[in-house]
């Protein structure tokens, strides 16, 4: 009689608790892939079959059409390469410059740390716009250089406050102070201990900066000429001259439809070939992810 009122005031026993939230989880789980997955079985299917709801498990009409215009393209390759190296470039100076900013920001006797944090949050909410920040990049000469591609934007304000707060969580007072009584400098303190020891919000950083590099096309279609476009750039000129050849064969009987169709079935493809590299490099960080986000979040 005990064992059964307790059961009735503890409430749900931890059975049928974890097979709530597994299959809450589950639903969460397709809900957010089922999208991705729904683009990628249309990127294998008859465009005409996936407009009229045939598609949704498996694909319908099997073909690899739209893979084949998209890889036809001579731009592709030289669009991959140019956006690993503008990902790996950017992603080292970009991660370099939130630890320069962060460490001293988590620092507690720094002169004018408050104001300095101040003017680095205001830059979260108010900048110059496109046509000041173009006028700076020309006239510093880095225009159509790789240098333009993360100079105007080096610093992320957000990662960096993310990153300040996992060192003052995560990085004793006490230790940087014995450091500093064994004649350790600021540059020998970060560089021995704070980095070692930041390794989870580090591949946070990592990870954040490399999506963001992966995926940026605008600044490219701003700086960069046709033969420095990352990939998503050149994705984006194959898809534009596709609809616009469908377009000027409106007037063309059955022209403007099978037109219309590769153009269709080209956007699938282009999606999936603009994403795959980062879904496949995700779940080899994904427990460094989860630890250094919630290592560096506010703590109350």
């Amino acid at each position: 009689m005990s064992g059964k009122k307790q059961g009735e005031l503890g409430g749900l026993s931890d059975r049928t608790s974890d097979i709530i939230l597994i299959i809450v989880s589950l639903i969460i789980l397709l809900i957010v892939a089922y999208p991705l997955y729904y683009v990628l079985v249309a990127s294998f299917s008859d465009p005409y079959d996936v407009y009229a709801g045939k598609t949704f498990i498996l694909p319908s009409k099997f073909t690899l059409e739209g893979y084949k215009s998209v890889f036809a393209e001579p731009n592709i390759v030289r669009g991959y390469a140019n956006s690993i190296l503008y990902t790996v470039v950017g992603t080292i100076f970009s991660v370099a410059m939130i630890y320069l900013v962060a460490y001293p920001l988590s620092v507690s006797d720094l002169p004018g740390k408050k104001i300095i944090s101040i003017f680095f949050i205001i830059t979260m909410y108010f900048g110059g716009g496109l046509i000041p920040t173009y006028l700076i990049v020309q006239k510093t000469g880095i225009m159509q250089t790789i240098w333009a591609m993360f100079l105007p934007g080096g610093v992320a304000v957000s990662n960096a406050i993310i990153t300040r707060n996992y060192f003052e969580s995560s990085s004793p007072g006490s230790l940087k102070e014995a450091a500093s009584i064994d004649g350790a400098s600021h540059f020998r303190i970060f560089f021995s201990m704070i980095i070692p020891l930041s390794l989870p919000i580090l591949s946070v950083m990592v990870i954040f900066s490399m999506v963001a590099y992966w995926n940026d096309w605008f600044t490219a279609l701003i700086y960069m000429t046709n033969e420095q476009a990352p990939l998503p750039l050149v994705l984006r000129n194959i898809l534009i001259k596709s609809s616009a050849s469908a377009a000027q064969t409106s007037m063309i009987s059955g022209g403007y439809a099978e037109l219309n169709k590769m153009t269709e079935m080209i956007k699938f493809a282009s999606i999936i070939v603009a994403a795959a590299p980062m879904l496949i490099a995700y779940p080899f960080v994904q427990k460094y992810f989860e630890k250094g986000l919630m290592a560096g979040a506010v703590k109350g």
